[in-house]
């Protein structure tokens, strides 16, 4: 499985969203190696990837998969992280 990174930001409800979707869905995948940047505590390793604007934000291999948008319910949330798993996992 590739790896994914998922930036995030404390106290966002989407990337609550995303975690929940990530534990929902983890158990149909081969174990993920996730790396979780929070964009305030670690701004160097955030601004790494300068092409995103909302978090949370997943990329698979460094493309970017993933990113939220303002309104988004959970299942297109759901829907999304599966896309990321897919791709980690092709």
């Amino acid at each position: 499985m590739k790896k994914i990174t998922l930036i995030k930001m404390e106290g966002c409800p989407y990337c609550a969203a995303a975690f929940r979707a990530i534990d929902e869905l983890k158990q149909n995948y081969p174990p993920a190696d996730i790396e979780v940047i929070d964009e305030n505590t670690q701004p160097k390793l955030a601004g790494k990837f300068a092409d995103y604007y909302y978090v949370p934000t997943m990329y698979v291999d460094g493309n970017k998969i993933y990113e939220a948008h303002p309104g988004e319910t959970y299942e297109e949330c759901r829907a999304n992280v599966k896309k990321v798993f897919e791709a980690a996992n092709g």
